[in-house]
């Protein structure tokens, strides 16, 4: 792929990198201090590993306490620190800078409270998405956010970027599941936000934190809403003759009051290299839903017959509901296994993008046709009851110059979200790789009123550097450093500007 650009190493900070390395040793374990050029290298990039630079120093804490006392010394030492869960984010959120210390939640794996009484979990953020649910499933409960790498992915990560999943549709995304935090901020001090109630009084600050990237602190430890699981679910497989007739499903189900726990798309693509792969028996057809609705039996027989009675309307190829537990896990086992499934056939670059519901016909007749016009293929499979797009852009590394039509085409599809009412992300954040559209989205004046938020919490801005927010350079120029950062008369302290 093309250079990102990422802010310039201090060379004042990598010559120190001695005496830095001895400050954190002092105050951490020594195996939680990794700092050998060699074994930094596992912390070069993370899900998007088309862009890579080894950190300086990357620690590994056990607690909060010796989270608090890695970014004093960081603080004291005038070091920029890039959190990192476990790696998995796709725009880049967790790359690092030559100069940096990367904060890793790998070690931060205890459970420190379930209570079922309220219906809630307290962990450390290093534990992963599924072995929340893992830890309360036998008691007859689930935590319902649940992304596509939520076997590997770490809650940490998952507060960063307000990850969602399959089924948020109907629960919610991470922000509407998480309580309460505890965070370490850039000096070291550790506060505590929110709790074990369902809306906590004054200012909405957690709401703030999710789907901060790591600019503001570090999260080290979450309370988590649990549900109860529902009495029964079952999916209905959909399949079209277009694209655009599936999307107009979509919306028309939506439209209908019906809530289903979730609505996944396929297109043609997908399903071919998909079926090869797990066999779960998917109609060969230009476009496929999976609706999964819950409840009782009752309620379940009720939104499977509302919801086919708005399918047939559209004409689709196919219509078929699972009869068993057995059809149903084979259903899922194919849309689980997307992603993997392409990784075998292709180097792929994975978009995330939302629109309006309403526009999803117009949106996926027109990634068809950007698709065409850049010689590119792209895959479609993602979250459609709430619009989320993940269209994947198929492409050989080897092939000369293909880095540049990818990000051409990735940026055209970004704009037409935007062009539609829609956001340059879902659920995987801005990252370092998205941050350039940024200016596309909201005004001058909105972007520093953000920046302003982001020094209230971090007023050096060393939390998580290159993030987020575009830099003349990372948009080819199109965002000039004054119309970035001042608008009618506001304006940023020279030394407080940061990216």
């Amino acid at each position: 792929m093309s250079t990102i650009e990422m802010p310039k190493p201090d060379r004042s900070v990598i010559d120190r990198k001695a005496l830095i390395v001895d400050a954190l040793c002092k105050v951490l374990p020594f195996d939680s201090v990794i700092f050998d050029e060699h074994e930094t290298r596992a912390y070069e990039c993370d899900g998007l590993t088309a862009y890579r630079c080894p950190p300086m120093v990357a620690v590994l804490p056990r607690t909060s306490q010796e989270c608090a006392a890695a970014m004093r010394v960081c603080h004291e030492m005038n070091v920029t620190v890039v959190p990192r869960g476990a790696g998995t984010s796709l725009a880049g959120g967790a790359l690092p800078t030559a100069d940096c210390v990367i904060l890793g939640t790998a070690r931060l794996k205890d459970v420190l409270e379930v209570d079922y009484d309220n219906r809630i979990i307290r962990v450390q953020t290093g534990v992963t998405n599924l072995s929340v649910t893992g830890m309360v499933e036998d008691d007859g409960y689930f935590y319902a956010p649940d992304p596509s790498s939520q076997l590997a992915c770490a809650i940490a990560g998952n507060i960063a970027m307000n990850s969602g999943g399959a089924h948020c549709l109907k629960y919610g995304v991470t922000t509407n599941n998480l309580l309460g935090v505890k965070m370490v901020m850039s000096d070291g001090e550790i506060v505590e936000i929110g709790g074990g109630a369902m809306d906590a009084p004054d200012l909405d600050l957690l709401g703030l934190i999710c789907g901060s990237e790591g600019q503001l602190g570090i999260v080290t430890e979450a309370t988590l809403r649990i549900l109860p699981k529902p009495e029964g679910a079952r999916p209905v497989l959909i399949g079209f003759d277009s694209a655009e007739a599936a999307g107009e499903c979509v919306g028309n189900i939506i439209k209908s009051g019906v809530l289903p726990v979730a609505i996944e798309y396929m297109d043609r693509p997908c399903i071919r290299v998909v079926e090869k792969f797990a066999k779960a028996g998917y109609p060969l057809c230009e476009a496929l839903l999976i609706v999964e609705v819950e409840g009782s039996e009752a309620e379940i027989a009720d939104q499977l017959s509302r919801i086919t009675k708005i399918a047939r309307a559209l004409n689709p190829v196919e219509v078929r509901v699972s009869e068993s537990a057995e059809q149903s896990a084979l259903i899922w086992k194919g849309r689980k296994s997307a992603f993997g499934a392409m990784g075998q056939i292709n180097d792929y670059m994975c978009l995330d993008g939302t629109v309006p519901v309403s526009e999803l016909p117009y949106t996926l007749k027109r990634i068809g046709e950007l698709s065409k016009q850049h010689g590119l293929d792209v895959a479609n499979v993602f979250h459609a009851g709430d619009g989320n797009l993940h269209p994947l852009i198929l492409y050989r590394a080897s092939e000369q110059g293909v880095n540049e039509r990818v990000k051409a085409l990735g940026g055209a599809i970004m704009n037409l979200c935007l062009e539609v009412g829609g956001s340059i992300s879902g659920e995987h954040g801005v990252g370092s790789d998205k941050r350039c559209y940024l200016d596309q989205m909201f005004r001058a004046e909105d972007l520093v009123t953000m920046q302003w938020v982001r020094l209230a919490f971090d007023p050096l801005g060393r939390a998580n550097p290159g993030k987020i927010f575009p830099t003349p350079q990372s948009c080819g120029e199109s965002l000039r450093r004054s119309v970035q950062l001042q608008a009618e008369g506001q304006s940023l302290p020279e030394e407080a500007i940061v990216y």
